[in-house]
């Protein structure tokens, strides 16, 4: 999932609109741990992740992304069905599940990719390029990282405070 960020560039308003894919899968990563703590917003929440995988089935030009996407959206519908239908009630696990994993992918793959190893066709580097701040594309990394790691704590912060 993405997020889109609209800078101001010099003296007159240009805005710029870049997409930054680790913040934003750090977002809804965060979304599905806080969907998790209901039944209702799981469902919610596994209704949406269905549908999203569905509009990219479409869209993807490759077949290991359909695939990868036919099997997650039969993976959900078989969790679903076990949730309705059977005892096991594992639908909000799954859900958890997928929603930590995304935001502790987030703030590995914002360190790897952008603080560890600096490449140059990164995105924190063409941000730092047209953004006007003195920052290197290192320091918008760390920035970055810092964004993340905040969204996985109050994911988890803001979860139990809803258990409990």
């Amino acid at each position: 999932m993405f997020s889109i960020v609209l800078l101001p560039c010099g003296t007159h308003i240009l805005c710029h609109c870049l997409v930054l894919p680790d913040l934003g899968s750090s977002f809804w990563g965060m979304a599905l741990v806080l969907a998790s703590t209901n039944l209702i917003t799981a469902r919610i929440a596994a209704g949406g992740l269905a549908v999203a995988l569905l509009i990219v089935l479409f869209i993807a030009q490759n077949w290991t992304l359909r695939g990868l996407c036919i099997g997650f959206i039969i993976f959900l519908a078989v969790v679903w069905v076990l949730q309705e239908k059977t005892t096991v009630r594992i639908l909000r696990y799954v859900i958890l599940f997928i929603g930590v994993m995304n935001s502790l992918f987030s703030v590995y793959d914002i360190y790897d990719d952008l603080i560890s190893r600096r490449v140059h066709t990164s995105d924190a580097e063409k941000f730092a390029e047209i953004c006007p701040c003195p920052c290197t594309g290192v320091g918008w990394g760390v920035i970055w990282g810092i964004i993340s790691f905040v969204f996985l704590s109050a994911s988890i912060y803001l979860g139990l405070v809803i258990l409990s």
